[in-house]
């Protein structure tokens, strides 16, 4: 029986990278995204190119009830999810002064809240049949001081570390995926110039996928595709956070 994996943030970037991907490997999809339209145009190509059942369901998870109509699909005992992948996000331009307080706690709910809740909901799932595996989309900047977008990634890597430890003994694997700059649409539709980012820090969308997927299969707590941004990664921990903000403007 193929396996199902549900995706947040399903038809664009590294989500969208997640659904080709796993389609690819026969995986059956739950796609989660806001557009609906987008999203019956994406699941068509994949089952057109894939043959696998593909549903979809339109969520705003800056909400609490776009949160929790995702979170009935992942709790469905009788459609089980065996695989979360939480990758829904973006970014504010501004600087966080700058930006109304209520755009900064809907992106909040986005990166963290929702993440938290899907994941409290699959592991009840997963753990009483011993089997199923979350993947967090985190990024190397949350190993940097860079906002309140770092913050929130920042979050994401410790929590999906701790659970991987936590819930490792009942079947359960849980892994933070951390890539670097990568080809998608967030930096064009947060409004951030790239031209000053240099060709080498950037990473293609679906090799970030199969690198998180390879690292997931072998029990990571951590990916970090490509070996330089694992270097980055290593020298931001190493740096004064001053130095490291100051790179850290690069896109920005």
């Amino acid at each position: 029986m193929p396996k199902t994996a549900l995706i947040t943030g399903a038809t664009a970037g590294i989500g969208h990278a997640f659904a080709i991907e796993l389609a690819t490997r026969g995986h059956d999809l739950i796609l989660v995204a806001r557009n609906q339209e987008r999203l019956k145009t994406v699941a068509k190509q994949l089952k057109e190119d894939h043959g696998v059942d593909v549903r979809t369901r339109t969520g705003d998870l800056s909400t609490t009830a776009g949160i929790n109509r995702v979170a009935k699909v992942v709790e469905d005992g009788d459609r089980p999810v065996d695989l979360l992948v939480n990758c829904a996000g973006y970014a504010l331009r501004r600087r966080f002064t700058d930006n109304p307080i209520a755009d900064e706690e809907a992106v909040l709910n986005v990166m963290v809240r929702a993440p938290m809740h899907l994941t409290h909901t699959a592991l009840n799932a997963m753990a009483p049949r011993r089997r199923g595996a979350i993947v967090n989309v985190s990024s190397v900047a949350g190993f940097t001081p860079r906002g309140t977008y770092g913050a929130h990634k920042a979050w994401v890597i410790s929590f999906s570390r701790w659970a991987h430890f936590a819930y490792a003994d009942q079947g359960v694997k849980v892994m933070a995926l951390c890539p670097g700059f990568v080809h998608t649409e967030f930096h064009e539709r947060m409004g951030a110039r790239t031209d000053n980012i240099p060709d080498w820090m950037w990473l293609d969308a679906r090799e970030v996928v199969r690198q998180g997927l390879t690292d997931l299969d072998r029990g990571a707590a951590v990916s970090i595709p490509t070996l330089r941004w694992k270097a980055i990664a290593t020298l931001s921990r190493i740096t004064p956070a001053r130095i490291v903000a100051r790179v850290a403007k690069l896109g920005r």
